[in-house]
């Protein structure tokens, strides 16, 4: 399951939910209790797997420009 990021529009704090793909489920705001939430655009995270070569875990194809 993917992990979402859900900001609160009343105090601005950030919460990540592990939820299904899909679900639209309310989050209340675990700091202010606010009801007014908004999911962010997330960034993910790229595991270098088994056949990965190179040792940069940052950059398992080694073709990365900011490496």
């Amino acid at each position: 399951m993917p992990l979402y990021e859900y900001r609160c529009k009343a105090c601005g704090h950030v919460t990540t939910f592990l939820e299904k793909s899909g679900t639209r489920k309310p989050h209340p705001c675990e700091k202010c209790g606010s009801a007014k939430t908004e999911r962010m655009l997330s960034a993910f995270a790229a595991h270098g797997g088994e056949g990965s070569s190179s040792g940069d875990a940052s950059c398992p194809t080694g073709t990365c420009p900011l490496g």
